[in-house]
């Protein structure tokens, strides 16, 4: 596709890998040193490291190309609006408060240079909106110095299918095998915090025995609300954002631009704040007639002032339903907890805490195994400096709570949704722990409520196994047991048939008499208390399920297929399940 192909070498002196005489004599008599240390060794059956294999260099010549291919059944992209979507850097309408899934709204213009570094192709988009008889078929790659899309083709071709969603197509330089580990964990951490959607991943190589397909499978169609655009916060803004309000406003006077531009402002707080800032101000001097130093008296009074926390209807997180549900799809825990916090607030943000905490599970290693999300995306590098690794690390007591850290296999899931997420570093690959708001909710809002959960659940499990201990002591004595007594009662009968006079009450003569006309047995009696150790962990058994809300029903996974728009339904929801109504 790129002219790129195997060529036979002429001059083989001028190659990178290419090897004199005088290397290849040295090669070989160092390997022929290490086979000769290793028969010695051998022979001494001693054990011995065998040295690694030297990587060897890839040459331009030997690289791989990857054709990366992502569709999805969403709402697709207007035919027009395509080449600026992805040919012009910074297009995007990320400008408002709004919780907005991703980091940078630069995911696939990167895709795209990335192409262009690499192969120099272009990249290839599809989409169609619902209810449209075409699909939009675009071809473009970027002019980075100009900053515009180069279109190389741009038509409507015909939905047959009347799909609508979107597919974008980019051919890569890449290394499969090195990464191969970070995008398959990248793909079930976005199938554990998004349970509501199905993921299909394909790996097609050139040897059928190295193809990859993965099946992330939807397990609820109860999708969390769509994230509300807001107000900024008064004490949230800088000065720049409040001279970009004040020349985007609608507004008239002064008044009416706190009211109108900033949340938790009403008109007599409003009035109370002019008459703050000092004599050049008033309620109905026009806001586009403020000067520098006003703006900065402005935000000077911001800062200062008090005002209400701002409300997080406007977040949308996971949910804990869908969390929990997304842990057990994925991993199937023994064990699970979730819990999910009230909003809070930071820098006039609004932020919530999600949390999860599982032990055991499928291939889940011992000790802390941290997922950590930050606007329901999956963040997998520079983990060791994030609030959540420091916090699981070394603010919970994990002993203090019946949980073993280095042999249990523990996953500490934290979901982090809010305006504004405060990154660190330039990839907004994880979150400070410096930001004692955050800190503080992960660690006494979320992991330790999940851990308050698991250590009652696993202190009801002790005493479940403490009752089988219990009873299979109970068992494993009842033979010799039962033999004494009998030996007992039948010297006692012996005695009693001898003596004329009544010793014994009427009811315990009437046992006696039945075992000394064998009617009550020695197997009789290992069969009553057999029954009566039984009846016993039976109830032992009986309160624990009714306390700890445990089943010992024989359980089945099933599958509730989404509902068509035809039926009518009402779902009541709980922190830990939904109950949908159908009328």
């Amino acid at each position: 596709m790129i002219g790129l192909i195997d060529r036979e070498r002429v001059d083989e002196e001028l190659y990178d890998d290419y090897e004199s005489a005088k290397a290849r004599e040295k090669r070989l008599a160092k390997e022929a040193r290490i086979q000769e240390m290793q028969a010695k060794n051998a022979a001494l059956r001693k054990k011995v490291k065998e040295p690694a294999a030297p990587k060897g260099t890839k040459g331009r010549g030997e690289a791989s190309f990857f054709r990366v291919t992502c569709k999805d059944n969403g709402r697709g992209m207007p035919h027009d609006d395509i080449p600026n979507m992805f040919g012009r850097v910074l297009s995007g309408t990320k400008y408002g408060l709004k919780q907005t899934r991703g980091k940078f709204g630069l995911g696939a213009k990167m895709a795209l240079i990335w192409s262009k570094m690499s192969t120099g192709l272009p990249i290839e988009i599809s989409s169609s909106m619902r209810g449209q008889n075409y699909t939009s078929f675009c071809r473009l790659d970027i002019d980075i110095h100009r900053n515009i899309p180069h279109i190389h083709l741009h038509e409507k071709r015909d939905n047959k299918e009347k799909w609508h969603g979107a597919e974008i197509q980019v051919v890569i330089e890449g290394n499969w095998t090195t990464y191969r580990s970070k995008i398959l964990h990248y793909m079930r951490q976005m199938a554990v915090i998004t349970p509501y959607a199905q993921f299909l991943f394909k790996y097609v190589s050139d040897a059928a025995d190295k193809n990859v397909t993965i099946r992330f499978a939807r397990r609820t169609d109860v999708m969390p609300p769509v994230p509300l655009e807001t107000k900024h916060h008064p004490s949230a803004v800088d000065l720049l954002l409040i001279k970009r309000l004040i020349a985007e406003t609608s507004k008239q006077n002064l008044l009416q631009f706190l009211q109108h531009e900033f949340v938790n402002i009403g008109k007599s707080y409003a009035e109370r704040l002019i008459g703050e800032m000092g004599p050049d101000f008033s309620p109905k001097m026009a806001v586009k007639s403020l000067t520098s130093q006003q703006i900065v008296r402005i935000h000077q009074l911001f800062r200062q002032a008090k005002f209400d926390d701002p409300s997080g209807d406007c977040l949308s997180p996971a949910g804990e339903y869908n969390l929990r549900l997304g842990i057990i799809k994925e991993l199937h825990p023994e064990m699970v907890a979730t819990y999910s916090c009230s909003p809070q607030v930071f820098e006039g943000h609004p932020f919530i805490v999600e949390a999860g905490v599982s032990l055991g599970g499928k291939d889940v290693k011992q000790g802390l195994n941290i997922f950590r999300f930050a606007n329901r995306i999956p963040l997998l590098f520079e983990r060791g400096a994030d609030v959540v690794t420091r916090t699981a690390l070394k603010r919970i007591n994990w002993n203090s709570y019946k949980i073993n850290q280095t042999q249990d296999k523990i996953g500490v899931f934290v979901s982090i949704v809010s305006t504004k997420i405060p990154f660190k570093g330039t990839g907004k690959e994880y979150i400070g722990d410096d930001i004692s708001e955050i800190a503080s909710a992960v660690k006494v809002s979320s992991i330790q409520q999940c851990c308050v959960q698991l250590k009652s659940k696993i202190v009801k499990k002790i005493q479940a196994r403490e009752q089988q201990e219990r009873k299979r002591n109970l068992s494993k004595y009842i033979p010799d047991v039962t033999a004494a007594i009998y030996d007992v009662l039948r010297e006692t009968a012996h005695q009693q048939a001898s003596k004329k006079k009544k010793q014994y009450e009427e009811k315990d003569t009437e046992l006696l008499t039945k075992v000394s006309t064998r009617i009550v047995t020695e197997k009789t009696l290992r069969e009553k208390l057999a029954q009566h150790v039984e009846q016993v962990d039976y109830e032992m058994a009986l309160e624990y399920a009714t306390q700890s809300g445990v089943s010992e029903e024989p359980r089945e996974d099933i599958y509730i297929r989404a509902v068509e728009g035809a039926y009518d339904f009402i779902d009541f929801h709980s922190p830990v399940f939904v109950f949908r109504l159908f009328s």
